[in-house]
């Protein structure tokens, strides 16, 4: 793999280091928020670091349940 050296200010740096998550590299900080859409890849392998607890979703499937039962998202005949 090629690489490039760059100069970048303390502040710059700062944050960038405050995106980077636990073994994450600098280079998948800017790459997971300066290129335009991600790939199916990238979304699996995201899927693949979160760890949501058995409670988030079922909450996350309470609220989706709760807003199709809301009248003003009802469609109108």
């Amino acid at each position: 793999m090629a690489v490039k050296t760059i100069t970048i200010d303390l502040d710059a740096y700062e944050a960038l280091a405050r995106r980077k998550r636990g073994g994450q590299s600098f280079s998948e900080v800017i790459k997971e928020h300066f290129t335009g859409s991600g790939t199916a890849r990238d979304l699996l392998q995201a899927a693949r670091r979160a760890h949501v607890s058995d409670e988030t979703l079922a909450e996350v499937e309470r609220r989706i349940k709760a807003r199709s039962r809301d009248r003003a998202r009802a469609p109108r005949l």
